[in-house]
């Protein structure tokens, strides 16, 4: 798309929205039950509604503006994504482990990124009900009300989501905090730090644009942060689409985090 044209954003996320949804219901109809399954690379699995999921999105998201590249977990990348200066990013099931066991814990997360950030997105958790928005510059809702991340830079006796075992390193230097349980999917883990029931999550490395995009949005226009734990943006549709350990807090208690993470007795565990 040459950069003088133009998208409608409200337009665009009425669509992702409406596709998020319709991709919501159809995993929940097949959620729990019997269903194929298998294994890609060493260890991530998938099952068939994660490819009917990502084939229901396609259909939606593309079949309107085919100047809007695509990255999904499971489609086959195309490289001419990376000329695109606005691509669609998705993760058909994020947490597909905890869908297959049966969890409630699992997501639709989808966006839309513009320049290498994401400008509209959605994340969707149907077992709980649960509909996260975000526009740039218009906020980040869950169900239609505004959401905030948690104010205040202190980490003691605050909810922290991550690793175990990078959380044990870290309690080593930093005051007493309270470890959350695991949520399989990282994008409804950093989503709960945008509606303020975590206080701040680590992501750990080997994150893909598609496990972030839309959180990264939600947690920033709720305002926080998601970063590298050495900070800065992250940028998304690279060639490679993958990032190391992040980190996610409202503003003031990022910043604290990202100069307590940056000590040399975590980082070079």
């Amino acid at each position: 798309m040459p950069a003088s044209e133009t998208i409608d954003i409200a337009h665009a996320a009425e669509r992702l929205a409406a596709g998020v949804r319709e991709a919501g219901a159809l995993a929940f109809s097949m959620f729990r039950g019997p269903l194929k399954q298998w294994t890609k690379g060493a260890s991530s699995p998938v099952c068939e509604a994660d490819i009917a999921v990502d084939q229901l999105l396609h259909e939606r998201l593309t079949n309107v503006d085919n100047r809007i590249a695509w990255l999904s977990e499971e489609s086959a990348d195309d490289s001419s994504r990376l000329d695109a200066r606005l691509v669609w990013i998705v993760d058909p099931i994020d947490g597909t482990r905890g869908y297959i066991a049966g969890l409630p814990d699992w997501t639709v997360s989808a966006a839309l990124v513009e320049n290498g950030r994401p400008i509209a997105a959605c994340l969707f958790a149907p077992v709980t009900d649960e509909f996260f928005l975000a526009v740039a510059g218009k906020g980040a809702t869950r169900n239609g009300e505004a959401i905030r991340t948690t104010g205040g830079a202190e980490l003691s006796d605050k909810r922290v989501a991550g690793p175990k075992n990078f959380l044990e390193r870290m309690s080593s230097i930093a005051p007493p905090f309270t470890v959350m349980p695991r949520i399989h999917s990282l994008a409804l883990r950093l989503a709960r730090v945008a509606d303020g029931s975590i206080d701040a999550a680590i992501a750990g490395g080997n994150s893909h644009d598609w496990d972030l995009a839309a959180a990264d949005l939600l947690v920033h226009e709720a305002g926080g942060a998601l970063t590298p734990l050495s900070g800065g943006p992250l940028t998304y549709n690279r060639a490679v689409p993958r990032h190391g350990m992040l980190v996610a807090a409202g503003l003031d208690r990022h910043t604290a985090l990202v100069e307590l993470l940056s000590d040399p007795r975590i980082a070079s565990s």
